[in-house]
């Protein structure tokens, strides 16, 4: 099981890195347009007009699915912000308490989000909502994108309270106390 919870993380982050690097290559083209119609104009000739429609609202929409996907793999790595001053302050008995009620009481405002997102991502495939932009962007896939961060996020803080039932402390105490000793390595 442990295997197949890394293996859905690891793809979630990738996905995550791909809307980066697409949104990078939208962005690159369009720069690249923009310095070849200033080189065609400054040399004599007419403009070619190479443009993206509608960037920066798929830009918008790659953004918010590359967050979503990021937040469980940010999560297991430790990078979330906690408040980590408050923690270290805890017996070790109180810490496991606090962080059992954070951990689920976030799974189960996660899932709560991931609901209502995959609702509104469902009535948006029913009736077929589109972008207002000149590029018809059904709705349905940015916030099924969303959705699906949102569920693995869910997943992640599940996963994270199982394992302070079980063990203790979650699974990233190691890396969070190295980088607030400033040994991160």
């Amino acid at each position: 099981m442990r295997s197949v919870l890394e293996t859905l993380y690891r793809a979630s982050l990738s996905l995550s890195a791909a809307c980066l690097v697409a949104i990078a290559a939208l962005v690159g083209l369009q720069l690249a347009g923009r310095i070849a119609d200033g080189v065609l104009a400054l040399a004599g000739f007419p403009v070619m007009g190479l443009m993206v429609l509608s960037l920066a609202e798929i830009c918008g929409y790659l953004l918010a699915a590359a967050s979503f996907l990021a937040l469980a793999p940010t999560l297991k790595a430790g990078a979330h912000i906690r408040v980590t001053m408050v923690l270290g302050g805890l017996s070790a008995r109180q810490r496991r308490l606090v962080e059992l009620w954070a951990f689920g009481a976030s799974a189960a405002a996660s899932a709560y989000l991931t609901y209502h997102l995959a609702r509104f991502a469902w009535f948006s495939f029913l009736f077929h909502e589109v972008s207002a932009g000149v590029v018809r962007v059904p709705l349905a896939y940015p916030q099924s994108a969303m959705a699906i961060g949102a569920l693995i996020l869910t997943i992640a803080l599940i996963d994270e309270t199982c394992t302070v039932l079980q063990e203790g402390t979650p699974t990233f105490r190691a890396r969070e106390d190295a980088v607030a000793l400033g040994k991160e390595g």
